[in-house]
Protein backbone atom coordinates (compact mmCIF):
# COMPACT_ATOMS: atom_id res chain seq x y z
CA UNK A 1 0.00 0.00 0.00
CA UNK A 2 1.18 3.54 -0.78
CA UNK A 3 2.40 5.71 2.09
CA UNK A 4 -0.43 8.26 2.15
CA UNK A 5 1.58 10.67 4.31
CA UNK A 6 3.54 11.56 1.16
CA UNK A 7 0.40 12.28 -0.86
CA UNK A 8 -1.65 15.40 -0.24
CA UNK A 9 -5.40 15.16 0.07
CA UNK A 10 -5.76 16.02 -3.60
CA UNK A 11 -2.52 14.60 -5.02
CA UNK A 12 -2.33 11.11 -6.51
CA UNK A 13 0.62 9.84 -8.57
CA UNK A 14 2.23 13.28 -8.40
CA UNK A 15 -0.81 14.90 -9.99
CA UNK A 16 -3.10 17.45 -8.36
CA UNK A 17 -6.54 15.90 -8.87
CA UNK A 18 -8.33 19.22 -8.23
CA UNK A 19 -6.37 20.80 -11.09
CA UNK A 20 -6.88 17.71 -13.25
CA UNK A 21 -10.65 17.79 -12.81
CA UNK A 22 -10.64 21.59 -13.17
CA UNK A 23 -8.91 21.18 -16.54
CA UNK A 24 -11.38 18.48 -17.58
CA UNK A 25 -14.35 20.67 -16.62
CA UNK A 26 -12.88 23.68 -18.43
CA UNK A 27 -12.31 21.68 -21.62
CA UNK A 28 -15.83 20.25 -21.43
CA UNK A 29 -17.20 23.80 -21.20
CA UNK A 30 -14.82 25.24 -23.84
CA UNK A 31 -13.77 22.44 -26.25
CA UNK A 32 -11.51 24.70 -28.36
CA UNK A 33 -9.11 24.83 -25.37
CA UNK A 34 -8.33 21.16 -26.01
CA UNK A 35 -6.48 21.95 -29.25
CA UNK A 36 -2.68 21.75 -28.94
CA UNK A 37 0.07 22.08 -31.53
CA UNK A 38 3.53 20.72 -30.72
CA UNK A 39 6.53 21.79 -32.80
CA UNK A 40 10.00 20.44 -33.46
CA UNK A 41 12.70 22.01 -35.65
CA UNK A 42 15.26 19.54 -37.00
CA UNK A 43 18.62 20.24 -38.61
CA UNK A 44 20.85 17.69 -40.30
CA UNK A 45 24.41 17.94 -38.95
CA UNK A 46 26.43 15.23 -40.72
CA UNK A 47 26.07 11.60 -41.78
CA UNK A 48 23.22 10.14 -39.74
CA UNK A 49 23.50 12.88 -37.09
CA UNK A 50 20.72 15.44 -36.78
CA UNK A 51 19.46 17.70 -33.99
CA UNK A 52 15.90 18.63 -33.11
CA UNK A 53 15.15 21.76 -31.11
CA UNK A 54 11.96 22.14 -29.10
CA UNK A 55 11.11 25.45 -27.46
CA UNK A 56 7.51 26.49 -28.20
CA UNK A 57 4.07 24.97 -28.45
CA UNK A 58 0.47 26.16 -28.75
CA UNK A 59 -2.30 25.04 -26.43
CA UNK A 60 -5.40 26.23 -24.60
CA UNK A 61 -5.61 29.15 -27.04
CA UNK A 62 -2.13 30.44 -26.15
CA UNK A 63 1.44 30.24 -27.46
CA UNK A 64 3.81 28.88 -24.82
CA UNK A 65 7.58 28.82 -24.52
CA UNK A 66 9.31 26.10 -22.54
CA UNK A 67 11.49 27.49 -19.73
CA UNK A 68 14.48 25.90 -21.48
CA UNK A 69 15.12 24.85 -25.06
CA UNK A 70 15.31 21.09 -25.48
CA UNK A 71 17.89 19.73 -27.91
CA UNK A 72 17.51 16.12 -28.99
CA UNK A 73 20.28 14.65 -31.09
CA UNK A 74 19.67 11.59 -33.24
CA UNK A 75 22.29 9.36 -34.84
CA UNK A 76 22.76 5.74 -35.82
CA UNK A 77 25.04 3.10 -34.35
CA UNK A 78 28.36 2.54 -36.09
CA UNK A 79 27.12 -0.71 -37.67
CA UNK A 80 24.52 1.43 -39.48
CA UNK A 81 27.18 3.94 -40.61
CA UNK A 82 26.48 6.45 -37.85
CA UNK A 83 28.83 7.79 -35.21
CA UNK A 84 26.68 6.47 -32.31
CA UNK A 85 26.50 9.88 -30.62
CA UNK A 86 22.88 9.51 -29.54
CA UNK A 87 19.78 7.33 -29.93
CA UNK A 88 18.41 6.73 -33.40
CA UNK A 89 14.98 7.90 -34.54
CA UNK A 90 13.43 4.47 -33.92
CA UNK A 91 14.69 4.47 -30.35
CA UNK A 92 13.15 7.93 -29.86
CA UNK A 93 9.86 6.60 -31.21
CA UNK A 94 9.98 3.72 -28.73
CA UNK A 95 10.81 6.20 -25.94
CA UNK A 96 7.89 8.43 -26.97
CA UNK A 97 5.56 5.43 -26.99
CA UNK A 98 6.70 4.18 -23.57
CA UNK A 99 6.50 7.67 -22.04
CA UNK A 100 3.07 8.38 -23.49
CA UNK A 101 1.44 5.08 -22.55
CA UNK A 102 2.90 5.41 -19.05
CA UNK A 103 1.65 9.00 -18.67
CA UNK A 104 -1.82 8.08 -19.91
CA UNK A 105 -1.96 5.22 -17.39
CA UNK A 106 -0.78 7.42 -14.51
CA UNK A 107 -3.14 10.31 -15.32
CA UNK A 108 -6.20 8.09 -15.67
CA UNK A 109 -5.30 6.13 -12.54
CA UNK A 110 -4.99 9.42 -10.63
CA UNK A 111 -8.39 10.53 -11.91
CA UNK A 112 -9.82 7.30 -10.51
CA UNK A 113 -8.00 7.81 -7.21
CA UNK A 114 -5.69 4.81 -7.79
CA UNK A 115 -2.20 5.32 -6.36
CA UNK A 116 0.65 3.81 -8.33
CA UNK A 117 3.92 3.36 -6.46
CA UNK A 118 6.16 2.37 -9.38
CA UNK A 119 5.94 1.73 -13.11
CA UNK A 120 8.61 0.55 -15.46
CA UNK A 121 8.37 -0.83 -18.94
CA UNK A 122 10.45 -2.52 -21.56
CA UNK A 123 9.75 -1.99 -25.21
CA UNK A 124 11.26 -3.70 -28.25
CA UNK A 125 10.69 -2.91 -31.90
CA UNK A 126 11.67 -5.10 -34.86
CA UNK A 127 12.89 -3.50 -38.11
CA UNK A 128 14.00 -5.21 -41.32
CA UNK A 129 16.52 -2.95 -43.10
CA UNK A 130 15.56 -4.36 -46.51
CA UNK A 131 12.59 -1.96 -46.45
CA UNK A 132 14.60 1.14 -45.47
CA UNK A 133 17.35 0.32 -47.98
CA UNK A 134 14.86 -0.24 -50.82
CA UNK A 135 16.06 -3.81 -51.35
CA UNK A 136 12.64 -5.46 -51.10
CA UNK A 137 9.46 -3.48 -51.82
CA UNK A 138 7.45 -6.11 -49.94
CA UNK A 139 9.25 -5.33 -46.67
CA UNK A 140 7.90 -2.45 -44.66
CA UNK A 141 10.31 0.46 -43.99
CA UNK A 142 9.09 0.87 -40.43
CA UNK A 143 8.73 -1.38 -37.44
CA UNK A 144 7.21 -4.78 -38.18
CA UNK A 145 6.17 -5.26 -34.56
CA UNK A 146 6.54 -3.45 -31.25
CA UNK A 147 6.25 -5.32 -27.96
CA UNK A 148 5.76 -3.51 -24.67
CA UNK A 149 5.69 -4.96 -21.17
CA UNK A 150 4.83 -3.10 -17.98
CA UNK A 151 5.73 -3.84 -14.39
CA UNK A 152 3.41 -1.95 -12.05
CA UNK A 153 3.53 -1.67 -8.28
CA UNK A 154 0.14 -0.67 -6.89
CA UNK A 155 -2.20 -1.88 -4.18
CA UNK A 156 -4.74 -3.32 -6.63
CA UNK A 157 -6.05 -6.73 -7.65
CA UNK A 158 -4.65 -8.56 -10.69
CA UNK A 159 -7.77 -7.59 -12.62
CA UNK A 160 -7.31 -3.92 -11.70
CA UNK A 161 -3.64 -4.15 -12.69
CA UNK A 162 -4.70 -5.23 -16.19
CA UNK A 163 -7.26 -2.40 -16.24
CA UNK A 164 -4.51 0.10 -15.39
CA UNK A 165 -2.45 -1.18 -18.30
CA UNK A 166 -5.51 -0.95 -20.57
CA UNK A 167 -6.00 2.71 -19.57
CA UNK A 168 -2.57 3.57 -20.93
CA UNK A 169 -3.32 1.77 -24.16
CA UNK A 170 -6.75 3.33 -24.54
CA UNK A 171 -5.76 6.96 -23.95
CA UNK A 172 -2.17 7.29 -25.26
CA UNK A 173 -2.03 9.78 -28.17
CA UNK A 174 1.25 8.28 -29.40
CA UNK A 175 -0.07 4.70 -29.37
CA UNK A 176 -3.19 5.92 -31.16
CA UNK A 177 -1.05 7.70 -33.78
CA UNK A 178 1.12 4.63 -34.38
CA UNK A 179 -1.62 2.01 -34.45
CA UNK A 180 -4.33 3.96 -36.30
CA UNK A 181 -2.09 6.10 -38.47
CA UNK A 182 -2.10 9.86 -38.80
CA UNK A 183 -1.92 12.01 -41.94
CA UNK A 184 1.61 13.30 -42.45
CA UNK A 185 2.02 16.04 -45.04
CA UNK A 186 5.59 16.53 -46.30
CA UNK A 187 6.76 19.39 -48.49
CA UNK A 188 10.15 20.68 -49.62
CA UNK A 189 11.41 24.14 -50.49
CA UNK A 190 14.76 25.44 -51.63
CA UNK A 191 17.06 27.03 -49.02
CA UNK A 192 18.37 30.49 -49.79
Amino acid sequence: MTDTTKISATEVNGLDRDKLFGTIDLIKATPELAKFNFKVHNEWLNGAHSRSTINTFFGAGTNFEHPVTFDLDADEPAILLGSDQSPNAGEYLLHALAACVTSAMVYHAAARGISIEEVDSSIVGDVDLRGFLGIDKNVRSGFQEIRMKFRIKADVSDEQLQELCALGQQYSPILDSITKGVPVKIAAERMA
